[in-house]
């Protein structure tokens, strides 16, 4: 988990301080997911915000009884951020939260469905740790790559770097997704990483456009869940679907804000997916709570605002 302080967000210039990261993506997970479905964060916590932590987790209502964050006695990771304008940032992190291994990691996934990776600090697991998720864990695995594809310095600035063993990544995964800076980190355009990708066994890689939607690459065969039991080609020049999916007008006071919307649109699109949605009806979805994040602040009572239960914060 990771504290965010945002500066440039709020109009009158305050900062604010609050959850950030994959708080976004647990709320929109528990708003999207069905009655028969649980929610289980793997998810490591540093020891100075353990007790808050714990506390927010607890305001899921699919939580899994048994869940909770696993304390750690370093700090806590925190990223202060700087807004540009509306889509661009500035992030400096801090914290030391060490990475996952996968003798820790074996156990806890041995009751799980499904599986949604998001990499907030990009430190999350490294590739050999990964390639053994994929070879021991059966179920669907969606990825948002986001900061595996950022450097960071000796002050903690995080920076864009290039993505080397692109093809070994998207092994690891059946869904991929990453916006457009992220792209152009990682292959000359969307159709070539898109080849790539569905040749390696990624089964749908969405690319995010920020305000102007998002376009997506999928096998030509897949449109639900149950078709990852079909036989992925692995060949380049296989027929791949591709389109662009436009973003919702947003009617928001001021300019709104766009912190977490990338997260929202993903965990929406998986946890849609996996209660049985086709592609196409998930990502509508997913495009319906992205939006809706813009016209509310931060990640707490986003899942009920999500749900329509609350009125914009």
């Amino acid at each position: 988990m990771v504290w965010d302080v945002i500066h440039g967000r709020d109009p009158r210039d305050v900062a604010v301080e609050e959850w950030g990261g994959i708080a976004y993506g647990l709320a929109a997970c528990d708003a999207a997911l069905a009655d028969d479905w649980e929610l289980v964060p793997i998810i490591k916590v540093g020891e100075d915000l353990a007790h808050h932590a714990r506390k927010w987790m607890r305001t899921l209502r699919r939580l899994a009884p048994d869940a909770a964050p696993i304390e750690v006695p370093y700090p806590n990771n925190r990223v202060e951020l700087r807004y540009i304008d509306a889509e661009r940032r500035s992030e400096v992190l801090h914290g030391s939260v060490p990475p996952w291994t996968w003798p820790a990691l074996a156990p806890l996934l041995r009751d799980i469905d499904a599986l949604y990776i998001n990499f907030i600090s990009g430190f999350e697991m490294d590739l050999a740790t990964a390639h053994l998720v994929r070879q021991n864990f059966r179920g669907p695995i969606y990825a948002d790559l986001h900061s595996l594809l950022l450097g960071i310095d000796a002050s903690g600035r995080r920076t864009p770097q290039r993505m080397s063993n692109v093809d070994s990544w998207c092994r690891c995964f059946d869904f991929v997704q990453v916006n457009e800076e992220e792209l152009a980190l990682m292959a000359p355009d969307g159709f070539a990483l898109a080849a790539m990708a569905l040749s390696q066994g990624v089964r749908c890689l969405v690319v995010t456009l920020g305000s102007r939607g998002l376009v997506y690459f999928a096998e030509s065969g897949f449109d639900k869940l149950e078709d990852l039991h079909i036989a992925a080609p692995h060949a380049p020049g296989g027929a791949i679907r591709t389109a662009l999916v436009n973003a919702e007008r947003v009617e928001a006071s001021g300019a709104g804000d766009p912190t977490g919307c990338g997260d929202v649109w993903g965990a929406t699109c998986f946890a849609r997916l996996v209660t049985g949605d086709s592609l196409d009806a998930a990502m509508r979805a997913a495009i319906h709570a992205a939006a809706r994040n813009v016209v509310h602040r931060g990640a707490t009572s986003l899942a009920p605002f999500l749900r329509g239960e609350l009125s914009p914060t």
